[in-house]
């Protein structure tokens, strides 16, 4: 199915974004939900143990844990942020998500 459809299945209903997306051995999965202009929104699941090495981005995003707990590194300094708890990735500032159980996480990016 399309983001778009998925999202549009969505309009008007009440979800659980950790229903989202299904846990997949070994992988980290994503499913994007908005693409547009100035936002994109998109769920992942990691397995433990799964990580998104070291990177950087032009735009600030907000990382949201909705189930499990991941480390996140900003800027060489490592947070343990478990569900219903977030933390915003600075524009241009090295970042890198790993799984410290399997987790899965809302990112919005704001463009």
């Amino acid at each position: 199915m399309a983001d778009r459809e998925k999202l549009l299945d969505l309009a008007g209903s009440s979800f659980e974004i950790e229903d989202l997306l299904d846990y997949q051995s070994g992988a980290v999965v994503s499913q994007t939900l908005v693409d547009e202009e100035a936002v994109t929104v998109t769920v992942f699941a990691f397995d433990e143990g799964e990580r998104l090495s070291e990177h950087t981005a032009p735009h600030d995003a907000l990382l949201q844990v909705v189930d499990g707990t991941a480390l996140v590194t900003v800027s060489g300094t490592e947070h343990e942020v478990a569900a219903g708890e977030s933390i915003v990735l600075p524009a241009n500032e090295p970042h890198a998500v790993e799984a410290a159980s399997q987790f899965k996480m809302f990112l919005t990016m704001l463009r």
